[in-house]
């Protein structure tokens, strides 16, 4: 039987992220976490030890996957794990995150009214009604949130869809941040 360490139960980080933010949207700020942390390991030790150890994301897949026995294991086409799929789907996830970080400073700006919305797969519009309360926060913080959690709720719902269908951890294989982290890692160790 396999020993389980500490950062195994780390799938419960992911479940209580979407948890508090679906009860109030400005704790997908949170989620900068998962964002910066695993290119500050790789940046300063040069490793991928979040993606291979840490990742909340990739334990909650595995739980899916593994644990749930949900996963069918079958491998991803090959399409899906070449390289340049990985690219273009970072570049792709690069431009969704730009254009969030965009509309955030139209409403920052006042060019643009804040809009209450999640954005699933970066197309569907999901009402979004919550308490805002603009004398605690200003809109351009809540419309950065709403548009964090959906790219963290997509992403999410992605791997969860890829670790039924393929192997569990498949998401891993086009993961933006591990690619973005494994290129940092290859220019730190040169």
């Amino acid at each position: 039987m396999k020993t389980k360490n500490w950062y195994d139960y780390l799938w419960i980080i992911s479940i209580i992220y979407f948890s508090l933010g679906f009860f109030n949207i400005i704790f997908a700020w949170f989620g900068l976490i998962f964002f910066f942390f695993p290119l500050l390991i790789a940046i300063f030790k040069g490793k991928k030890s979040y993606c291979n150890f840490y990742c909340e994301r990739s334990k909650l897949l595995n739980l899916i996957g593994d644990k749930f026995k949900l996963s069918k294991y079958r491998t991803m086409p090959k399409l899906l794990r070449s390289k340049t799929f990985r690219y273009i789907f970072l570049v792709f996830f690069m431009a969704m995150f730009a254009n969030m970080i965009f509309l955030t400073f139209l409403v920052f700006n006042g060019t643009k009214d804040f809009s209450s919305f999640i954005k699933l797969v970066w197309s569907f519009k999901i009402p979004w009604e919550q308490n805002y309360n603009f004398a605690v926060f200003p809109k351009w913080a809540y419309q950065f949130a709403l548009g964090f959690y959906s790219m963290m709720l997509t992403s999410t719902i992605i791997g969860i869809i890829m670790s039924i269908l393929y192997k569990p951890r498949s998401w891993c294989a086009i993961c933006p941040m591990g690619t973005m982290t494994q290129e940092i890692c290859k220019l730190k160790n040169k």
